[in-house]
């Protein structure tokens, strides 16, 4: 029974190796010259499903192969514009001869069109040679080298002849762009000899939308809770024997959609417990359960949006419009590791003077609750 099962075994093992070969020899690239390309990259996601890793060129992507050893594909490699400036991405300027593992980290900066806000991202690049026969190690070396590793290998005394990359953005680096629109750039320099002319030139632009619609809020940059206990800052006056005044609450609104929304609605609720007097909003005596006027004192609600005072009646939306052009603040929202920009609209609090004979005296609470609303569309 053991020799039995072991004669299986090595049948089903030939068999695999017999299907598994033609494969290995299918990849050996075809001649290929190369050739300058641009490529414009669109994409939009919500970062509530990132999209992975964004492959702009395959796992050996074939830049030049060629059976003439003159030509020196097998020593092909990639050089930046510069070396600091990410603008085009900057990694080495000029190739080098010592062999090393590993890929390279190309320095990109990537920029929100509305805020203007520059975020550093890394694209990720390797290199690997394809062989000149089949007799060594088969078609290709299944070493990652560096993209300026500009060294001539052989195996058997048969050169190397050809040259394939891989190019890509991993999903790393996009978390960490919020909602926007971010847009980057790219030039990578195809050379055959350290030094020598630049043979294909390889340039990518990005165009990334990316909306945080689970992340919509409306932050309070003065309070670390959701729901701030905000003084009125009432004053007396001795003469007058009137009291009054009011108070800033600062507060931003951030629309999940890097401030590009077509507008949005806000919406100031007196959310007490007894309906509010005349003005729309009213805090009430706290010890005392009546729902005289002595008992309450009337305030109202006003929105500065860009400049604009915008009165807020009780229940009633006011659409804020003009999103792409307002103020706005640079916050880090509970819960977020990075950095957004939210539209500034400050909330004024104001309660007209009123005699202080009229009203009883001790503490007075109001409930106040403040509503967003974000278009559905994408930006």
């Amino acid at each position: 029974m053991k020799r039995a099962l072991r004669g299986l075994m090595w049948v089903m093992l030939s068999t695999a190796l017999v299907v598994m070969a033609p494969r290995a020899f299918a990849q050996r690239p075809p001649e290929t010259h190369p050739v300058s390309e641009h490529r414009d990259i669109v994409l939009s996601w919500d970062r509530s499903a990132m999209p992975g890793d964004v492959e702009l060129w395959a796992p050996r992507t074939v830049l030049g192969f060629s059976t003439d050893p003159s030509l020196k594909y097998g020593q092909l490699h990639l050089t930046c514009v510069s070396e600091t400036d990410r603008r085009l991405g900057a990694c080495a300027t000029r190739g080098r001869e010592n062999i090393s593992d590993g890929a390279t980290a190309i320095k990109l900066v990537a920029t929100e069109r509305r805020s203007g806000m520059a975020v550093g991202i890394n694209a990720t690049a390797w290199l690997q040679r394809a062989m000149a026969t089949r007799g060594c190690i088969g078609d290709w070396r299944s070493a990652r080298i560096p993209i300026d590793v500009a060294a001539l290998e052989s195996c058997l005394g048969d050169p190397d002849v050809g040259t394939g990359a891989a190019l890509l953005l991993e999903q790393g680096q996009l978390n960490l762009l919020t909602a926007g629109q971010w847009t980057s750039a790219l030039q990578l320099n195809l050379q055959s000899e350290i030094g020598g002319p630049v043979i294909a030139t390889y340039s990518f632009s990005f165009d990334f939308t990316i909306t945080d619609r689970n992340a919509v809020a409306i932050y309070f940059p003065q309070f670390d809770e959701i729901a701030p206990h905000v003084g009125m800052n009432l004053r007396y006056d001795p003469i007058a024997r009137t009291v009054g005044g009011g108070t800033t609450v600062d507060m931003c609104l951030y629309d999940g959609l890097g401030s590009n929304a077509a507008y949005l609605g806000v919406t100031v609720r007196d959310s007490g417990a007894r309906a509010p007097g005349p003005l729309g909003f009213s805090a009430w005596h706290r010890d005392s359960g009546g729902s005289g006027d002595s008992e309450r004192l009337d305030y109202t609600v006003t929105l500065d949006h860009s400049g604009a005072l915008i009165p807020m009646r009780n229940g009633i939306e006011e659409q804020l419009t003009g999103i792409d052009s307002a103020k706005l603040k640079l916050v880090l929202l509970p819960g977020m590791s990075q950095p957004v920009f939210c539209v500034h609209t400050p909330l004024r609090l104001e309660m007209p003077r009123v005699p202080i004979a009229e009203k009883q005296p001790g503490y007075y609470r109001g409930d106040l609750k403040v509503e967003l609303r974000v278009p559905t569309g994408v930006p």
